[in-house]
């Protein structure tokens, strides 16, 4: 066993050097672009899922295969590596620097959980509801890394505060203090009698101390751990919290082409593949999106709350003119929370007025159904781009100062909302070599012919229904991405499931949109994506936890996806009809 840990260790070293080494005999006995191609794509492909190498380090393969099978100079796939893409991403990063920065976060999710209530099923719905928000303008690592550190501390708070609630009650149905339990007049102990089931108290009850003097202490340094619950109650709404967090991260990206990597990819790849096509921006996507989000959300919460939180929805609507008491102590917690971040602060202010004028310059700029800002300049039309208003605003952060100048401020150093420093810290380098390898591999299918051969073996596919070939595209992508990251799976499957489109004869939109999207359903499992890790990292919940919760989620997305492009997607991108801007469907073995 002592061996093959060691051996397992090196695992990747193998991965590395055997790939290429059992791939060889394909460039080397078939000798076409073609195949010289496919075995830069199942080298990459390999690495990518088996995550052998870095993900950006990878995405560097095409830059030293093409060159040397002659399928694109080493400048021509440089200019693949920088597009429109990192362009956009540099203005939104700068955007989620100064939002973290200044705690804007903090205070948007806050506010939206005081609004919803405090039952455990409406704090779940806010909680939900601001980290989609969150996720649909930073990315969903991002939204989930800065949310669950709150939502951790609620959870402290809440169960702290019921044992201290319960021992007063305690307290008060014996009548009197035991003065026994008291230590140096200042610190008391009681016994807390729980138990998971009530027919068998014998057999279930456990005694734990309570020491209620360093309650406040226990709840910053101590996390709660599993096995350290006062019931299974409170350990199932610990589970149904943390796990919220992570789906509504990722589902809340859907919304946007800004909200997570894999829609900039996509909607980069389809520029480049399909170039005359001007169907996609950020005004009609979020539209279209909006309403999928939102039934995935709704539909994700009434599954959560079923499987952590119990069936009694009438609960949630019952109107109480007397709160309990674990219902104030709720509502004091997250007011406290809100209240020491203080008043609105200059920085959020102007933080907030360029988030809006961003997120309106998006909408405006060619909305298509009124003509947008971009159409003040028609002699230069498709010349500005979501990210040249990204830029303009995100260019602001470094230009306005931090502070202003008072009359009693002795301190005129002057320092901008964000510096460079911290946007690298931010900025997700590994993110803009994944995508420009993407580029680059996509490139390369196309020039060498790898594309149209992919195209011609899938035509048997025609004779499938559309709706079945979709479904099986989405489940294809759904499963791959639980054991690959989310933006190294997109790239994979754009290149293959283009000329499958137009092979089939037809609207590529019809199924690229679908498995783009469905691309994010990564819910199963911790490593599927970053939120899912981070959420697991706090210790409330087990693998199966995840995978029972998760596969509900999973399915309910595809059959939302499904609902929306087969209904309101068709007339807004006209998938019923093939479309001038592809290329011929009228593809041959020849």
């Amino acid at each position: 066993m002592g061996f093959l840990t060691k051996l397992w260790a090196f695992h990747k070293v193998f991965i590395i050097i055997l790939t290429p080494l059992l791939l060889l005999p394909l460039p080397l006995l078939i000798k076409t672009k073609v195949a010289e191609c496919a075995f830069t794509m199942f080298v990459i492909a390999i690495y990518w899922l088996t995550e052998a190498m870095p993900l950006a380090v990878t995405s560097l393969i095409p830059a030293l295969f093409f060159p040397l099978f002659g399928i694109l100079k080493s400048s021509e796939v440089a200019s693949a590596y920088f597009k429109d893409f990192h362009l956009l991403l540099i203005g939104v990063i700068c955007l989620a620097t100064s939002i973290e920065k200044w705690n804007l976060h903090k205070r948007i999710a806050l506010k939206l959980v005081i609004l919803v209530g405090v039952n455990p099923g409406w704090l779940m719905l806010g909680f939900m509801v601001s980290s989609a928000f969150l996720s649909m303008w930073l990315s969903n690592t991002t939204t989930a890394a800065m949310v669950m550190p709150i939502v951790e501390a609620v959870i402290q708070q809440i169960l702290n505060a019921e044992a201290e609630a319960h021992a007063m009650q305690m307290r008060r149905m014996s009548g009197t203090t035991n003065r026994g339990l008291q230590l140096d007049g200042t610190i008391s102990q009681l016994y807390i009698s729980t138990s998971e089931n009530k027919s068998n108290r014998k057999g279930n009850t456990y005694l734990r101390y309570l020491n209620l003097k360093t309650l406040e202490k226990l709840q910053v340094e101590i996390p709660t751990t599993r096995g350290k619950y006062r019931s299974h109650k409170d350990h199932m709404m610990c589970k149904g919290l943390s796990l919220c967090i992570a789906y509504a991260s990722t589902i809340g990206g859907l919304t946007t082409i800004t909200g997570t990597s894999t829609n900039l990819i996509f909607a980069e790849q389809f520029n480049h593949f399909y170039p005359e096509c001007q169907c996609i921006n950020f005004g009609n996507w979020f539209i279209f999106c909006f309403p999928i989000t939102l039934l995935i959300l709704v539909l994700s919460w009434f599954w959560l709350h079923w499987v952590f939180l119990g069936s009694d929805f009438k609960a949630l609507f019952h109107c109480k003119k007397e709160k309990s008491e674990r219902e104030k102590a709720f509502a004091k917690i997250i007011a406290d929370e809100y209240k020491n971040l203080g008043p609105l602060s200059y920085q959020e202010i102007v933080t907030l007025i360029i988030f809006i004028l961003m997120a309106l310059l998006w909408f405006t700029r060619d909305p298509g159904f009124i003509p947008g800002w971009s159409s003040l300049f028609p002699q230069y039309k498709g010349y500005a781009t979501d990210a040249t208003a990204a830029l303009i605003l995100g260019l602001l952060f470094f230009i306005i100062p931090a502070n202003m100048p008072t009359k009693h401020s002795s301190d005129i150093s002057y320092s901008t909302l964000i510096t460079w420093k911290e946007f690298q810290s931010c900025m997700p380098w590994e993110i803009c070599l994944l995508v420009g390898g993407g580029f680059a591999l996509a490139e390369g299918t196309k020039v060498s012919g790898l594309s149209m051969w992919v195209g011609n073996q899938l035509t048997p596919l025609a004779s499938l229904p559309v709706l079945a070939t979709i479904v099986l595209s989405c489940l294809i992508v759904t499963t791959v991405t639980e054991v690959a990251s989310n933006p190294a799976t997109i790239t994979i499957f754009l290149p293959i499931l283009s000329p499958l489109a137009e092979a089939i004869n037809i609207n590529p939109l019809y199924i690229l949109i679908p498995t783009t999207l469905s691309t994010s359903f990564a819910f199963l499992l911790p490593v599927a994506n970053p939120p899912n890790a981070i959420v697991f990292a706090y210790g409330h919940l087990k693998v199966m936890d995840m995978v029972k919760a998760g596969l509900g989620v999973n399915i309910i997305g595809i059959l939302v996806v499904i609902l929306a492009i087969t209904t309101w997607g068709d007339p807004m991108f006209n998938l019923s009809q093939y479309p001038a801007w592809a290329p011929s469907s009228n593809i041959t073995g020849s």
